[in-house]
């Protein structure tokens, strides 16, 4: 494998490591049905700012989201749109596997 190949295979890594927490997926999925601020983001998490605020960074440092900044207020929404058919694919594979497991115990 080359360099170039090599290098677009590791950005899409960092990308979904970026992803692979169940917080950060819960905020992706908030994101794409509008943008929230960190208070509003906090509370649907259920965890401390500081914690969502670092969620945030990571999503943002990946490019999965974008802040805005108005007055005290920080805003985040999700500049990639795309995350929500990757994580819809999951979601059926995820009842695709629950069916197949039920229908080897009943």
């Amino acid at each position: 494998m080359n360099k170039q190949t090599m290098a677009r295979y590791e950005a899409k890594s960092t990308i979904i490591k970026a992803m692979a927490h169940p917080t950060r997926l819960l905020i992706i999925e908030e994101l794409a049905k509008q943008e929230h601020c960190v208070c509003e983001l906090t509370k649907m998490v259920g965890a401390d700012t500081s914690t969502v605020s670092k969620h945030l960074s990571i999503l943002k440092n990946a490019g999965i989201v974008t802040d805005e900044k108005r007055g005290q207020m920080v805003y985040y929404s999700l500049i990639m749109p795309c995350t929500i058919n990757f994580l819809s694919c999951l979601d059926n594979l995820i009842v695709k596997q629950a069916k197949e497991h039920l229908a080897m115990v009943v």
